[in-house]
């Protein structure tokens, strides 16, 4: 009698484990946690303006993924992302190339998932005496934002037309895109580099801006591995080899959104301005065709990343850590 009831207890240990196990699944990778667990809180983080446009379809229906909260953030600036993926807070989100470069360098765990904008920029000038890239000698060109991308692009263009940019012209860095537009727009600057959708508005304000050139054509001809990326989607390291199904989800559905607002640009403008990031409608369904957002992984990217970083090699090593990121640095 009591080997019976020794049997029948084993059995029921044995019927409730796998019971269990049937019905959460064995611990692993992703596995889904017990109904009483709190779900794990995972923020998205875009930049509040152009680059963050691609994204803006997950701040009307966020990802979601059972056993995790997903919200999306809207930041002013990519510093400000840059400072939370250093401490260890942001798991996913948006920054420029080689802002990322820089926090791997410092032995933080972050890597390159995606390329989400390329080179979007735009030499419009008003000043009838400059019709190429070398008739800017002796003449001033807003740029803003010294030391980023656009900077040191345009840096590398002008060498390649055997202009010095130290010494044959002027670059101004003293006003903000918004700035720039509307003194182009008024006539009081002639000519600047800027991003969309800021080249847009400057145009709709001014029809006797023009074209110089066209600025991702001349980084291709000075050296470039086709267009150069703007803007990567960062995402912690750890987090993506712990929670690796799950991120696949967060960066599919991204990777869809941006997909949908460059087939949808009046749509994706409705919603910018819906989510109030201080951008007309108009002006964002205007840029969109013009913004190059793309979905490309990073594994695809590399050699057009490498390219731009050794331009910062080039121009300002320290902006990057002082050498070319290794291979860990690109999520598989």
């Amino acid at each position: 009698m009591k080997k019976s009831l020794k049997k029948l207890a084993l059995f029921c240990v044995f019927g409730i484990s796998t019971g269990f196990l049937s019905v959460y699944g064995a611990p692993g990778k992703d596995a889904p946690p017990p109904p009483s667990a709190e779900p794990i809180p995972v923020t998205v983080y875009a930049i509040r303006g152009p680059t963050g446009v691609g994204m803006i379809r997950l701040f009307e229906t966020p990802p979601r993924i059972p056993g995790m909260e997903i919200t999306m953030e809207a930041l002013t600036q990519a510093d400000l992302i840059a400072a939370r993926f250093i401490s260890g807070e942001a798991k996913i989100g948006i920054l420029p190339a080689n802002v990322a470069a820089k926090i791997a360098s410092g032995g933080k765990p972050v890597q390159i998932a995606a390329i989400t904008g390329l080179g979007m920029l735009s030499l419009l000038t008003s000043d009838n005496s400059i019709q190429k890239i070398e008739d800017l000698r002796g003449k001033t060109v807003e740029v803003t934002g010294q030391g980023a991308t656009p900077d040191f692009v345009f840096r590398r263009i002008l060498i390649s037309r055997g202009i010095n940019p130290d010494r044959d012209l002027r670059l101004g860095y003293a006003l903000a895109y918004p700035e720039i537009a509307q003194s182009l727009i008024a006539g009081r600057v002639s000519t600047a580099l800027l991003p969309e959708p800021f080249a847009s508005m400057a145009r709709a304000g001014n029809s006797a801006l023009r074209d110089v050139a066209d600025v991702q054509a001349e980084w291709i001809r000075a050296g470039g591995s086709g267009n150069y990326p703007m803007t990567v989607l960062v995402v912690n390291a750890d987090f993506a080899q712990t929670h690796a199904d799950a991120l696949r989800t967060i960066l599919d559905e991204i990777r869809d959104s941006i997909h949908w607002v460059v087939a949808n640009p009046a749509e994706a403008g409705a919603l910018v301005e819906k989510h109030a990031w201080g951008l007309r409608a108009p002006v964002i369904s205007a840029a969109v065709p013009r913004s190059n957002y793309v979905y490309t992984p990073a594994r695809e990217g590399r050699p057009s990343l490498e390219a731009l970083f050794k331009v910062f090699l080039e121009f300002a090593p320290e902006s990057i850590g002082g050498s070319l990121p290794p291979d860990s640095f690109y999520l598989n």
